[in-house]
């Protein structure tokens, strides 16, 4: 079946195949089977649908029945995130940032997100950071070997960069000894979740986005999580570090 509303938006912005192709980076071919019917990935619906100027529901109506309506994407990976995502997801906040997950070296290496969290907290957004506490019988003085090194040692190093923001007005650092079955990133009505698998690092792993909505209980529920696991993560100094 020819997907007529994605045709016309095409004719009316006077692209052709191959000019789509270009702007959203695949195959012509993959267009034209986009213009039979086929179903575009999330991301290339999302540059779609900002080349065309329609709205992705008109485009593809099959979306509308299943989808959650908190739900704004679905990425194959964390690694498809670039930088700029995030200094933008969390400088975009005016009320609320949160971070609990097991690897936020990832963001916290980036001097940039510091000034970025810095400037939100002298703005007066909360902010709170969960990471990952130590094991305590990892961090006994012997010989580990390089996963567990790692394990121990990110937590330390991601202690050492947010130092210069605990002096800071709404800023707060806690670690959590629970299990995480995901990592949750808030901004305000935003909110990310980097799934956990068996055998997958975080980083190549789904990340679902939500924003909250009237008629959406997802991220409800997952900010709730959010929540909980803080209320069960404490002071730095409560471990030994």
């Amino acid at each position: 079946m020819v997907n007529e509303a994605l045709r016309k938006a095409m004719y009316g912005a006077n692209l052709t195949e191959a000019d789509v192709a270009t702007e959203v980076a695949v195959d012509p071919k993959t267009v034209r089977n986009w213009l039979r019917g086929q179903l575009p990935h999330a991301r290339h619906r999302a540059r779609l649908t900002k080349l065309l100027g329609i709205d992705e529901d008109l485009a593809w109506p099959e979306l509308s029945g299943a989808r959650q309506p908190d739900l704004v994407a679905v990425y194959p990976r964390r690694t498809v995130l670039p930088f700029e995502f995030w200094l933008s997801l969390f400088g975009s906040a005016v009320s609320e940032i949160g971070i609990v997950a097991n690897d936020a070296a990832f963001l916290l290496q980036y001097s940039e997100i510091l000034r970025c969290l810095r400037e939100r907290c002298a703005t007066g957004t909360r902010v709170r950071i969960g990471l990952r506490a130590l094991d305590l019988a990892a961090s006994a003085v012997g010989d580990l070997d390089a996963d567990t090194e790692r394990a121990v040692a990110d937590p330390r190093r991601a202690l050492a960069r947010l130092q210069p923001l605990l002096p800071c007005d709404g800023f707060e650092v806690r670690l959590y000894s629970i299990s995480l079955y995901n990592s949750l990133y808030v901004a305000d009505d935003q909110l990310l979740v980097n799934q956990h698998a068996f055998g997958i690092a975080e980083a190549e792993s789904p990340v679902f986005h939500y924003r909250r909505s009237a008629g959406g209980d997802l991220f409800r529920s997952y900010l709730a999580s959010f929540e909980t696991i803080w209320s069960q993560a404490e002071s730095p100094r409560a471990f030994k570090l």
